[in-house]
């Protein structure tokens, strides 16, 4: 063979190991990492908010798994030690009872980058979001909501408000099947300090406090059993006021039924991240968490759907919805205006004490007329 000839057919080797090369480059699978997230317009938020640019970024496969709530699953996965999520999206009280039984990894706070405006993590992440196990994401409020027209010229603007049947007089409506947000409620219309209200809730005296408060309110109370109802309560006049999640009064107003809004002691709670325990990919799961909660995606994933980012630094980058152009920042919860006076939910509180209140939250509402 010719030395000639010899090259040409060296060349053509290696053309054709680079071309091999680059095909399983560009067809080869990409690696993996499942995230377990709720269904409907808040996976898709999260969708384009967050998962697509990880997976675009790091060159990530991110699958989205279904989830309704609960341990149950987490318990099975972690206990068989055979995954289908690698990262799920927690409501805050379960974040910390999963945290408490060992079913989510270690979160190093310190390692979360800082905010875009350069706040250390610590001080940008609202109160709570920042745990042993789990990384906050968006923040969902309790809110009073009111019905447009009732009060004339007279607009109520506090939750001192809610309980003056004086001014504004009409039937209130409030969740019947738990004593949650509604003593927290009492309590700070009552005059008790925020920093103040687990602790006063801890005696028999402080809840007895509460439910004095609302007792002013007996004659006027009706109930409701889901939020959107409560909502829809102010429509046909079954109430003037009503505590509601703040997501249903956007949903109401999105299908013309607006109505008024305290953000005065709004009641908020998260959802946050946690990784599943002993997982084959913790790695990855914790660079998509920090990915995830950086003050940019949050923003993004505001801009979706009506909850506020958990980070401060976020809400100066939420921009408008992509699809309506609708500026959104005036209705979420975290707009520094609304979040003034905000009151942190402490749902570990409630996991400690709930069993020795409810009793006599419901033995209150046997005796109401």
């Amino acid at each position: 063979m010719s030395k000639r000839l010899a090259y040409i057919l060296g060349g053509l080797a290696a053309i054709i190991l680079v071309a091999v090369a680059v095909l399983y480059y560009l067809t080869r699978p990409l690696p993996e990492l499942t995230v377990a997230t709720w269904a409907g317009p808040y996976s898709r938020a999260q969708a384009n908010g967050m998962f697509h640019p990880f997976g675009d970024s790091r060159h990530v496969d991110v699958r989205i798994a279904l989830y309704d709530g609960g341990l149950e699953e987490l318990r099975q996965m972690v206990g068989n030690n055979h995954y289908d999520w690698d990262v799920v999206d927690l409501e805050l009280p379960d974040a910390i009872a999963a945290c408490r039984l060992g079913l989510l990894e270690h979160i190093d706070a310190g390692q979360l980058p800082a905010g875009a405006n350069g706040t250390p993590a610590a001080r940008d992440f609202v109160p709570g979001a920042i745990g042993p196990c789990w990384v906050g994401s968006v923040v969902y409020s309790q809110v009073i909501a009111y019905a447009p027209n009732v009060f004339g010229n007279a607009h109520p603007i506090s939750a001192a408000d809610f309980f003056d049947i004086q001014r504004f007089p009409g039937p209130r409506a409030l969740r019947r099947a738990t004593a949650k947000f509604n003593l927290e409620l009492a309590l700070l219309a009552d005059g008790v300090k925020p920093e103040d209200v687990y602790a006063t809730l801890s005696t028999p005296d402080g809840v007895e406090r509460a439910l004095a408060k609302l007792n002013t309110l007996r004659r006027s109370l009706v109930w409701w059993d889901t939020s959107a109802d409560a909502v829809a309560m102010l429509k046909d006049g079954r109430a003037v006021f009503a505590t509601t999640l703040n997501g249903d009064v956007h949903d109401a107003a999105a299908h013309g039924n607006k109505v008024g809004v305290i953000w005065d002691r709004q009641m908020f709670q998260l959802d946050a991240f946690g990784i599943l325990k002993g997982g084959p990919r913790v790695e990855r799961a914790l660079d998509f968490v920090r990915f995830a909660t950086g003050s940019e995606p949050l923003a993004r994933v505001a801009s979706w759907v009506p909850y506020g980012p958990a980070r401060r630094s976020s809400f100066a980058l939420v921009p408008p919805n992509p699809e309506s152009h609708a500026v959104v920042t005036a209705e979420l919860p975290t707009n520094p205006q609304n979040f003034a006076t905000a009151f942190a939910i402490d749902d570990e509180w409630w996991q400690l004490h709930g069993a020795d209140v409810e009793p006599r939250w419901q033995s209150w509402i046997a005796r109401l007329p």
